[in-house]
């Protein structure tokens, strides 16, 4: 059965799935993942769950939880492109993606760690320090 399956049915929900990820984000803080967590999503997560559970339409991703890369822009959160440079930044609007990301009912649960402005491929020139594999 499919993770959507389970949403509807009622077997799982959004605001558990949401929360036991955000707890394993936070045990795993060491790894140095995220940048910017978003812990107000858990309320999107209830409404969710809400309309679901009324039968009310809902999105195809609706109750999916999502990591969104820093060089992302989610309106009204810091998009630091994972540079000191660019801390004060709050993005004033959603990029496309998150915009249809969000049409489709999907969760963000923060926004994770890169190379300084997307300029490498290891994950080990962040101004945020490396993130570190979990299987290393």
């Amino acid at each position: 059965m499919s993770l959507f399956e389970e949403f509807r049915n009622g077997a799982f929900n959004a605001e558990g799935h949401f929360r036991e990820l955000s707890s394993r984000i936070a045990e795993k803080k060491e790894l140095n993942a995220f940048i910017h967590l978003m812990p107000d999503e858990v309320n999107r997560a209830c409404e969710i769950d809400r309309r679901l559970l009324a039968g009310d339409e809902t999105g195809p991703l609706a109750g999916y939880a999502l990591a969104v890369k820093d060089n992302i822009n989610i309106e009204g959160r810091p998009s630091t492109c994972a540079s000191k440079i660019l801390q004060p930044f709050i993005s004033p609007f959603d990029a496309t993606v998150i915009k249809r990301l969000r049409e489709a009912d999907a969760l963000f649960l923060g926004k994770t760690n890169m190379d300084e402005f997307a300029m490498g491929s290891s994950n080990e020139n962040s101004a945020f320090g490396p993130v570190l594999n979990p299987h290393d």
